[in-house]
């Protein structure tokens, strides 16, 4: 799934060790803005150093955001989640369609501006009825 918008809110970094492997983790979320006639916020989460060094994400970035959703349980209740795993900035975005509408342009021959030939009109026929037939129509 994917959310365009406008980030809003960066959290601090939280870090911690794994108790399985015992390696150093970090994690980050954010609050991204949509910029519909009725905004929705939205807050995702980005797991790794590395990926939060390579999205290099800071609040007043114009980002699309494409994610996963997962649900876990805790004590009784239910909690979703909203995990990051490609960002797009948006001067990103709108060069890749660039690109790739100009790609398309090039491949797509124009249309000729002569018009097609038309087919000739159907003889006009007359609403006077046949005698030498018996159709009720």
């Amino acid at each position: 799934m994917e959310i365009s918008g406008k980030i809003i809110v960066a959290t601090e970094p939280r870090t911690g060790t794994s108790a399985r492997t015992g390696s150093k983790w970090v994690a980050q979320d954010f609050v991204i803005e949509t910029h519909e006639q009725y905004p929705k916020r939205c807050v995702f989460g980005v797991f790794g150093e590395d990926r939060l060094r390579e999205f290099n994400i800071n609040v007043g970035d114009e980002l699309t955001v494409s994610f996963d959703i997962d649900a876990h349980e805790y004590n009784g209740r239910w909690f979703n989640s909203l995990r990051a795993w490609r960002v797009q900035r948006a001067s990103d975005a709108v060069a890749a369609d660039a690109q790739t509408n100009g790609a398309a342009a090039n491949a797509i021959p124009a249309p000729d501006a002569t018009p097609a030939p038309t087919a000739p009109a159907a003889p006009e026929v007359s609403p006077t009825p046949s005698t030498s037939d018996d159709l009720p129509f």
